[in-house]
């Protein structure tokens, strides 16, 4: 049994053209061709898939077959792809990146973020992005790798001579534990007493701060490279640690945790810097990335 023909785009957007219209002559007028001209592409492509598409019996106006129907679905499908092949291959002419990525640190508040991925979304709808979320000295890692065309990372690592820099913002930390965490229940807070209680401290999966520990202390602490795992296991009260205070806020609000008064500790901020290599040339998408993060600094509810 022959297989189906190969239709042509042309003939797919007659297609299109009838059904939107309603009619041939409407088909015909919207693309400036005879009646006759668009009846042929409909014969022809019928004759090429060996099915029926229009129920010309039934109705002056031509009516989709079920077989029709499922063709006009895929029409669809395949016109939308050669719109957006289009739109692409303009946008690489105009200079576009085919990709960018982006790397942040875990540290950095989700609606920040959303923001500006909703917003690149919106303003370059065919540009790709990947997206990596990492830990301390991750973020810049993949941006030296060339990995990541841009980095959001946090205050922790001496400055590189190869990227270029930029304060995006920063987040308050704030120490924490579980209700019955025993430090939850002590009340007002000695010097000393949190040595002897497991600290949960976030750890880097790079070699770049290795040997460097950050407001560390406890005595016992358990290293974690997950975020989330810290959080889960602070809501079980296995240890206590700090957290950036919009990941907490909720919890704290509804009692699930409970903010310490750490004598150690002092009010610290996590400061974001955003970087890119210097020997990097950054494309208009990119370059956006960075105006809406800096940006973000003047959005009080972007940084909550």
């Amino acid at each position: 049994m022959r297989g189906p023909g190969q239709p042509t785009l042309d003939q797919l957007q007659v297609l299109l053209a009838v059904v939107e219209e309603g009619s041939f002559a409407g088909a015909a007028r919207r693309l400036g061709r005879a009646t006759s001209a668009v009846s042929y592409a409909i014969d022809t492509l019928e004759s090429q898939l060996a099915i029926p598409l229009f129920d010309r019996g039934t109705t002056r106006r031509p009516e989709l077959t079920q077989a029709g129907l499922a063709v006009l679905g895929e029409a669809r499908g395949v016109i939308r792809g050669v719109d957006m092949l289009r739109a692409r291959v303009q946008g690489l002419m105009e200079g576009l990146e085919p990709e960018v990525t982006l790397a942040v640190d875990v540290m950095l508040p989700t609606p920040r973020l959303v923001d500006a991925l909703q917003g690149f979304q919106e303003t370059f709808p065919t540009v790709p992005l990947r997206l990596h979320v990492e830990t301390l000295g991750g973020v810049t890692q993949l941006v030296l790798d060339r990995t990541a065309t841009l980095g959001i990372t946090g205050p922790m690592l001496a400055n590189t001579e190869a990227t270029e820099q930029i304060g995006v913002g920063e987040v308050e930390m704030v120490p924490v534990a579980a209700p019955r965490h025993p430090l939850a229940t002590a009340g007002q807070l000695e010097p000393g007493a949190v040595r002897d209680h497991i600290q949960l401290v976030l750890t880097d999966r790079t070699a770049l701060t290795r040997g460097q520990d950050f407001a560390v202390f406890s005595l016992k602490s358990w290293r974690l490279a997950d975020m989330g795992a810290k959080h889960a296991l602070l809501l079980a009260g296995i240890g206590w640690g700090t957290m950036p205070e919009p990941m907490v806020r909720e919890d704290i609000a509804a009692g699930r945790l409970i903010r310490l008064g750490v004598p150690e500790w002092s009010a610290v901020s996590y400061r974001f810097r955003l970087l890119y290599r210097r020997d990097t040339s950054l494309g208009p998408a990119a370059r956006w990335l960075i105006e809406r993060f800096v940006s973000q600094m003047q959005k009080p509810a972007a940084s909550a």
